[in-house]
């Protein structure tokens, strides 16, 4: 294992941690704090009126004293209990939300990064450490949200448990070796050996659990891709069944049931340093509760008194274990924070820029009237040795139809990328209305844009949610909006219209929609952002003949006044546009219309038109 991080180190990050859980557990660690305080507290005063009624009971007897003892332990065991469990009630609901929470945290650091850091592969796996670390094994946050109910119920009962065991070393039993204070040191002695004893133990035991996580981590991945991904994923049932992979499942599951057979011996050990403590703790509290019955022997006190003594040192004891131990198990759980705050720590290199884009007086013609250019733009992924964009350099302005066409890999997804800003050009600079758009405030220029990207997703949320993006929305615009992306018949059958959920992940009366009809209702969520730039990635991939004509026809009603670029390696579809622009090994290679470029029999075009034209119609030209 590691070495430990230095005491200093290790409060700075526990702070640190709990302050990141007071900001998304709001309530978790008082609620916790709170009933750890009520359970550590009622067995001692339990164990305090428990001896002053065996005393009573042994000694003068007196009626009205003992009915109140009585009344007393069964006030204070019922009103403790009472709150008990409505702390408990309160901090478990909380503590069941906790994973929910935990998972958000990993959302928003997502949300916040770059776009082009989140896709490194060192912050993937940054992320994917941090988060197994605390979801696999509850290391880290988790560890801490337990701890708390330790440091808390330990620190009650050291301090409860003191003020009861005072009297056992001043009482005098007329012995003078009984009565010596060294006796004092002595019980403390065997109780800090079984706290040190249970510590290193704790020690020992985190060390084989740090190697035991380590080399569980592979199995953890199997068994969630085996047990969950292979065989319950709709996404791959079919494939499963075809290519008979449920005899792959089948192997793996051996050879992982195998493992963890080679893992008993490591749990073993787990639990053998724990049991070698608890013997060594037995061993101090039994000569405690030998000087505590030799003093009674000698008259020092009576029954009663025995039975808050060795209650009291046992809780005392246990005390003194469990802090030590928190303090040893505090360490493993930095160790594991530290790895949540680096990734958490991963800084948004994105500059996000000041300008409104929406006040400013663009051009001649108003605010809504826009103009982007591309000047000399180059661009290459990090890691890459080429640049997938080379001195592109091109200008298109609000109302103009543009294609973007070319082979696989020739740069126009990543064209698109920079456009929305999810890149920045490594050369070069994009500008709005002649401003370089990375002064724009990042979010209000993301506004200007609605995209139907090839690989988008839709929600488990209501049908009317999924076009508005939003809980607040407007009906009538929303089904506007579905009828022009030619959703208009399947709304009418749905059961509950735009209320419909779709998919069933959190509603069992959700409805399962086809490829076809996911791309319609994406593309009418780009309509409903009602945004001045239109782009769509092949809006019309998934969709059949007849459903594709359709948007064909209404192609002008759909992107109505707005710029328009269009991605598709379906030129047919180039003839609604103004303008193509053919991209080549991440270069502009042609542009002008359909007509202008079919007619160069030597162009890029050319070619890839009469490698479709079997496809199309004779009067397609």
């Amino acid at each position: 294992m590691k070495k430990s991080l230095p005491m200093k180190e290790r409060i700075t990050v526990t702070r640190r941690g709990f302050l990141l859980l007071n900001s998304y557990c709001p309530g978790l660690l008082k609620d916790k704090t709170l009933y750890a305080f009520a359970a550590a507290i009622q067995p001692l005063a339990s164990i305090w009126i428990s001896a002053q009624i065996i005393n009573e009971l042994t000694e003068t007897r007196r009626i009205p004293v003992l009915f109140g003892y009585v009344a007393a332990v069964i006030g204070t065991n019922f009103i403790v209990q009472l709150l008990k469990n409505v702390l408990n009630k309160a901090a478990a609901e909380k503590e069941a939300q906790m994973w929910n929470f935990f998972e958000k945290i990993f959302s928003d650091k997502a949300m916040s990064l770059d776009y082009a850091d989140l896709e490194k592969d060192q912050v993937q796996q940054a992320r994917k450490e941090a988060h197994e670390n605390l979801f696999l094994f509850g290391n880290g946050l988790g560890e801490l949200v337990w701890s708390t109910t330790g440091l808390v119920s330990s620190t009650v009962q050291i301090l409860t448990a003191s003020s009861l065991v005072i009297t056992l070393f001043s009482s005098a039993s007329g012995n003078t070796v009984m009565d010596s204070p060294l006796w004092i040191l002595a019980v403390l002695f065997f109780i800090v050996l079984g706290g040190y004893a249970n510590s290193r133990a704790t020690h020992r035991e985190n060390h084989l659990f740090e190697r035991w996580c380590k080399d569980s981590v592979w199995f953890y991945r199997s068994f969630s891709f085996y047990s969950q991904e292979l065989s319950m994923s709709l996404e791959r049932a079919k494939d499963v069944r075809i290519y008979e992979q449920e005899e792959a499942a089948r192997r793996a599951f051996q050879y992982m049931t195998a493992k963890d057979r080679e893992d008993a011996g490591a749990i073993f050990q787990m639990s053998l340093y724990p049991a070698l403590a608890r013997v060594v703790i037995g061993v101090g509290n039994s000569f405690c509760w030998v000087y505590v019955a030799v003093k009674a022997f000698l008259g020092a006190y009576g029954a009663g008194s025995i039975v808050q003594y060795i209650g009291a040192l046992e809780r005392l004891g246990a005390g003194i274990q469990d802090i030590l131990f928190q303090i040893t198990d505090n360490a493993v759980a930095c160790t594991h924070l530290k790895g949540l705050f680096a990734y958490l720590d991963i800084p948004n290199h994105k500059y996000n820029g000041t300008l409104p884009v929406e006040k400013r007086a663009f051009c001649d013609h108003g605010d809504m009237d826009y103009e982007i250019e591309f000047h000399n733009v180059s661009f290459r992924y990090p890691g890459a040795k080429q640049d997938s964009l080379k001195h592109v350099s091109l200008k298109f302005r609000i109302g103009e139809r543009l294609a973007v066409v070319g082979m696989n890999g020739s740069g126009k997804t990543t064209f698109i990328k920079l456009l929305c800003r999810l890149y920045d050009p490594t050369e070069g600079e994009i500008l709005l209305n002649g401003i370089d758009i990375r002064m724009y405030d990042y979010e209000e220029y993301l506004s200007l844009f609605s995209v139907v990207f090839q690989d988008f997703r839709l929600f488990s949320f209501p049908l009317g949610q999924n076009v508005a993006t939003d809980t607040d929305f407007d009906p009538e615009r929303a089904e506007r909006c579905l009828n022009r992306a030619g959703f208009r018949e399947r709304l009418s059958h749905l059961p509950d219209g735009l209320a419909t959920c779709l998919y069933k992940d959190f509603d069992a009366d959700g409805v399962e929609i086809s490829g076809g009809e996911a791309q319609k209702i994406a593309l009418a969520r780009a309509l409903y952002k009602d945004a001045p730039f239109m782009i769509l990635d092949e809006p019309t991939a998934a969709l059949d003949p007849v459903a594709e004509a359709e948007i064909y026809a209404s192609f002008n009603d759909i992107v109505s006044g707005k710029t328009a670029i269009y991605i598709s390696h379906r030129l047919s579809s180039c003839k609604f546009c103004d303008e193509i622009v053919v991209f080549h090994e991440g270069a502009i290679i042609q542009r002008g219309s359909h007509n202008e470029l079919v007619a160069d029999v030597t162009g890029k075009y050319y070619e890839l038109w009469h490698a479709q034209a079997q496809y199309y119609t004779a009067d397609t030209l």
